[in-house]
C-alpha cells in the first residue's frame, strides 16, 4: 500500500513535471519561434532542469508534437465535445459554428500559436503538416461524417462543405484579429454564423 501511493506520488509528479515544460515550451515558442527556442531556454522557462526535459521529450520536435496533440485534444474537446455530433442539423451545426468561432476569437495564445507555425512553414514544413493532421484534418472529419449521416440536408459533397464551414470560420478569424482587419471590413460575428447556417440549410428546404 505504501509502495502504491508513493507510486501515485511519483506519477503525479512526473505529470506536473510535463504540464511544467509545456507551458515553458509555449511560451518560448511564442516569444521566439521554433527556430530560435532551444531546450536550454524551454529547461530555464519551465523552471527544470535540461535532463528533466530531455528525460520527458527525446528532442524539440518530439517536444512540438506532444504540445501541439495536447492543444488538438483540448481544442477538439470544446467544440465537439464527448458526444461528437449528434441531434438536429439546425441546432447541432448552429451550437458547433458559434462555439468554434468563439473559441478561435477569445484563444489569444492560440492565434498567435498559429502566428508560428504559419510564419515557421517555410523552413519547418513538417511542423506545419502536423498541426493539419492534429488539429485540422480530425475536425474536417468528423463535421464530413455528421453531414454524410444527414441525407436530409441534401448535400452532395460532405467533405467539401465540412472545408467551407470551416475554412469560413478561419479566415474570419484571420481577416479581423490576425491581420488587424476588423476596422477595414467589419462584420458582427452573429451575421457570418447565420449565414453559414442559411447556406446549409437551404438545399434542405
Amino acid at each position: 500500500m505504501v509502495r502504491e501511493r508513493a507510486t501515485e506520488v511519483e506519477r503525479d509528479s512526473s505529470l506536473d513535471k510535463v504540464e511544467q515544460i509545456l507551458q515553458g515550451a509555449m511560451h518560448e515558442f511564442l516569444l521566439h519561434g521554433y527556430a530560435g527556442t532551444s531546450m536550454d531556454r524551454i529547461a530555464a522557462c519551465a523552471g527544470v532542469s535540461k535532463a528533466t526535459v530531455y528525460s520527458h521529450f527525446q528532442d524539440k520536435q518530439g517536444l512540438f508534437k506532444a504540445l501541439v496533440e495536447k492543444l488538438a485534444q483540448e481544442r477538439f474537446h470544446s467544440i465537439f465535445g464527448a458526444d461528437r455530433l449528434e441531434g438536429d442539423p439546425k441546432i447541432v451545426l448552429r451550437r458547433l459554428v458559434t462555439t468554434a468561432l468563439n473559441e478561435m476569437l477569445k484563444d489569444e495564445e492560440f492565434r498567435a500559436f498559429k502566428r508560428v507555425v504559419i510564419g515557421e512553414s517555410g523552413r519547418f514544413p513538417e511542423l506545419a503538416q502536423l498541426c493539419i493532421v492534429c488539429l485540422i484534418k480530425p475536425a474536417i472529419e468528423t463535421l464530413s461524417q455528421y453531414l454524410a449521416c444527414h441525407p436530409e440536408l441534401n448535400i452532395p459533397d460532405p467533405e467539401a462543405t465540412a472545408r467551407i464551414l470551416l475554412g469560413s470560420l478561419v479566415h474570419f478569424v484571420m481577416t479581423q484579429e490576425m491581420m488587424n482587419g476588423k476596422e477595414i471590413i467589419p462584420m458582427e460575428s452573429d451575421r457570418l454564423v447565420d449565414a453559414l447556417i442559411h447556406l446549409i440549410l437551404k438545399s434542405a428546404q
